[in-house]
Parts: C-alpha cells; structure tokens; sequence
C-alpha cells in the first residue's frame, strides 16, 4: 500500500479544521487534532488520525457530542466522579485531568472518575499531562458500549474491552517513565491500521469466530466477527478484568455488556504528588538511580537496547517531526473524504497533502 509523509503542523491543521465543520468549537477542535498528532508522532497510529473519520461519523450519528463540559456528580477535596455527557473523550478527558491537577495540588493526592464519556485516545497523553505537573498517576480505561474486543483466557466470544492502563512516574534530570499499555494483545486500533495498509498481525494476536489462530485482521472484521486475546494469558486478562472493574463499574460507566450502539468509556485516575510524602526531590531522584541501575544491566548482545517505557514513544516524536507522519493511502483517502464531506476547503486538503514528501 502507497504511504505518504505529511508534516505534523499541516495534517493538524487539516484535523482542527475537520473538527469544526463537523460542529465543534475552534478549542476543542484543537484539542482533539493534537491528541491525534501526538498519538501519530509517538508511534500509536492506532490512535492518531486514522479516528478522525470515526469520530465524525460518531457526531453525525449522535454517538458522541460536541462541545459537552464534564459534570460533577460528587466531589470532595480529593476525590471527583464526573460525567462525560457523551463528550469528544479528549475534550472531556482534558477537562477531567485538569481537575484531577488542581485537586491534587490542594490535597496531595486525587482520584477522578469519569463515566459516560466519548473514545478517550491515547491513555498515555493523560499520564504525560499529569507528569508535566510534577505529578505521578495511574490510570484504567473501558469501554462499556462497542468494545466488546477479546476473549477471555479459555473461550472465543468477545467478553471484554482492551482495558489499556497507563501510568507516569516523572525522573529526576530525565524523561519520564510513560508506561502504556491495552491488556489485549493487540490494540483494535492496530488493527485497522493493519487492515488499512493490507498487512497481516503477528502471532498470537487474534482468533476467528471458531477461534482457531490467524494473522489476517480481514477474518477479526468478518462476519461472524472474530477476536482479541489478552496478551500474556491468564496475566494479561486478569488484569484486564481489574481495569474493567476499576473503570467501568466503580466509575459508575458500567462494565462491558452486548446490545450497546456506542462507544462509552470509563477512566479511573489516580494522583498522586510526591511533595505530600516529603518525599520529592528524594523520589525523583531514587527514581533516577534505580532507571541508571536497570540501563546499567549487562547485554544480551553489543547492539541490544535497555529501554523503559516511554523511550521508543520519544524517539518515534522526534524522528517523526523531523520526518513527518507516514499514512498509507488508504488511511488519507478516508480522512480527505470525510473532510471534502463536510465541505471543508479543497484547497486546505491538498495543502496538507501537497506538503508531504
């Protein structure tokens, strides 16, 4: 499949506008487009603009709403547990962290839960907001409504959501530990980016509806559908289970269930500031010592890598500035289309291509 370069800046661009003429405001526009980017520029094209189209389709359809300020449903000083109203995830999810912030400013510690809320992105983005505040949290993502995705360890019917948790630890005179994962083998947005480009998924990711192994992700979109394991057996679907549990019952979104027609999502986010230990420059600073200790392991071989989460994410940002977001044909034909759909500049479309290399 042909792919095609774009400048970071332009292909936003293009995003935000995209946003707007799909009836959001001029910030949350913003907001959404450089979610997307940062997911592109880190790696997590299962996450970036390839969700542009889906999105507008889900505001069209009345499955998600533009413009929606979280409500409060309880609070105290440190604990929040806000509504969604069915916002843009990123919108919401952006409104929900700031809080989380200011909370935990004023008490040392919060918890935010939000229920009801749109497609929350890149769970990493969240961990790496709070980590440029100083602060250290752990999060837990479900999907409640269309993300019925993988088997349980043992069967071959889609039981659970892909769950992603995600944490951020910030380091002493370096880059933070991001730690960012689904609890499924496979990301579903994978997947797509796997089914737009005509490639097949490595082992062990997927089952059919039988739930006999295959590499191709047309079966996992056939009908009857297939599905996703949990990565590492029975480890990875427990704590699969305890993300569903975490996120969707205790926030009150709900855990996942058949017959839902969107998408409907669940966080649970802990926060955590290192001064309230008294703690903090000796924190930041053990745990500098302990990331030097880990890199300081022997070698497999002279070229092997000891890396900690977040590491591959920076470098990907870097080369992809400097180089720009690769999508393959497929991928970009699907987001000019929507755009041209609804009615966005023609010019403003092949500027965002035209730029690419």
């Amino acid at each position: 499949m042909a792919a095609h370069r774009f400048p970071h800046q332009s292909l936003q661009e293009l995003i935000a506008d995209v946003f707007v003429a799909a009836a959001c405001g001029r910030h949350e526009a913003s907001v959404v487009a450089d979610h997307l980017i940062q997911a592109n520029l880190t790696g997590h094209d299962s996450h970036g603009v390839i969700r542009t189209p889906i999105y507008v389709r889900w505001l069209s359809e009345g499955k998600v709403r533009a413009n929606q300020r979280l409500a409060v449903i309880f609070e105290n000083d440190a604990v929040a547990v806000v509504d969604g109203q069915m916002g843009l995830g990123q919108s919401i999810a952006e409104q929900a962290m700031t809080l989380g912030i200011q909370k935990t400013k004023n008490s040392g510690v919060a918890i935010i839960a939000i229920r009801n809320c749109g497609h929350v992105g890149r769970v990493g983005h969240w961990a790496e907001m709070l980590v440029g505040a100083g602060l250290v949290s752990l999060h837990f993502v479900n999907t409640s409504g269309l993300g019925l995705l993988v088997a349980p360890v043992g069967g071959i019917s889609r039981r659970l959501s892909a769950n992603p948790v995600a944490a951020g630890i910030p380091v002493a005179g370096g880059e933070p530990i991001i730690f960012d994962i689904s609890t499924s083998s496979v990301a579903e947005g994978k997947l797509k980016v796997a089914f737009n480009k005509g490639v097949s998924v490595p082992d062990g990711c997927i089952i059919d509806a039988q739930g006999r192994p295959t590499n191709d992700p047309r079966v996992f979109y056939g009908d009857p559908p297939g599905a996703i394991l949990p990565f590492g057996g029975y480890k990875g679907y427990g704590l699969g289970l305890v993300a569903e549990i975490l996120a969707g019952a205790l926030t009150g979104s709900g855990c996942s269930q058949p017959g839902k027609t969107r998408l409907e999502q669940g966080m649970l986010s802990i926060i955590l500031d290192p001064v309230v230990f008294q703690v903090q420059d000796q924190f930041l600073q053990e745990v500098k010592c302990f990331v030097d200790f880990v890199k300081s392991s022997e070698k497999v071989s002279p070229t092997a890598e000891i890396l900690v989460p977040g590491d591959v994410e920076r470098r990907n940002r870097a080369e992809r500035m400097a180089r720009g977001i690769e999508l393959d044909e497929n991928t970009w034909n699907q987001i000019a289309k929507c755009a041209q759909s609804l009615g966005v500049r023609t010019d403003l479309i092949a500027h965002a291509k035209g730029a690419g290399g």
